[in-house]
């Protein structure tokens, strides 16, 4: 991974230069969710129907290890979910960490249902431009020069890389899921943080095959330092 100067031309996935500013971004919904726990599928089918009705949203499930003691593995665990979540506790100011948990946009934390009105419908102010391109197995990404919308005392922003799966099936066969066929979706794979923003453009560039091959789907956030509040976003296929 190395941060550029400029972009070449390339496949382009998602830009949102192409429209006049400001321009609006998705809602960033974040669930913490576990194989291992018996109230979390409905959450996970919550996160299936925003990825597939709402492209106002970009949901994301990461997958949590500390269930793993109840008997089940979740196959798709990666440690970077639990330490993400215990940051939004300190964040957010949150007595305990827990599943089925959502959290939106780096703001504020809900329990994970199958209720898409858990999600609130709005739009939001982007005030820079965000783009993803692939061009020769490389992965770039821009991020613009903050408009008016954006305060130069703003201070520093991460730029994190998050790959995912779009749908996955487990057979659990042990812990509070047992017996159950489960399906998943917006698996997160890798969460990689590329660099930091301060509202000057600034681009980064990363192989492709340094996120999981089974990551067929990326989402960069634009995220106030140690899990702070979203302020840009964007989604694309990168396979």
């Amino acid at each position: 991974m190395r941060k550029v100067a400029s972009l070449g031309a390339g496949v382009l996935l998602w830009a949102s230069i192409a429209h006049p500013q400001p321009v609006t971004r998705p809602t960033v919904v974040e669930l913490f969710t576990s194989e291992g726990c018996n109230s979390c599928p409905p959450a996970e089918a919550l996160i299936g129907v925003l990825a597939a009705r709402r492209p106002d949203v970009i949901p994301l499930a990461f997958h949590v290890d500390y269930w793993d003691y109840i008997g089940w593995r979740d196959r798709f665990e990666i440690p970077e979910a639990a330490a993400r979540q215990r940051q939004y506790q300190r964040a957010l100011h949150l007595s305990t960490v827990y599943t089925p948990q959502l959290v939106i946009d780096g703001q504020r934390d809900v329990v994970g249902d199958n209720n898409p009105a858990t999600v609130p419908v709005s739009s939001h102010a982007q005030a820079f431009p965000l783009d993803i391109r692939v061009r020769d197995d490389r992965i770039t990404v821009s991020v613009g020069a903050a408009g008016p919308g954006v305060a130069a005392s703003s201070g520093t922003y991460d730029v994190v890389l998050v790959s995912y799966l779009p749908e996955g099936v487990s057979k659990v066969t042990r812990g509070e899921n047992a017996g159950r066929e489960l399906r998943e979706f917006n698996i997160v794979r890798s969460v990689q943080r590329l660099g930091t923003w301060s509202g000057s453009a600034c681009a980064f560039e990363m192989p492709l095959k340094s996120i999981p091959g089974d990551a067929s789907q990326v989402a960069v956030l634009v995220q106030a330092v140690n899990e702070g509040p979203i302020i840009g976003a964007a989604s694309g296929s990168v396979r």
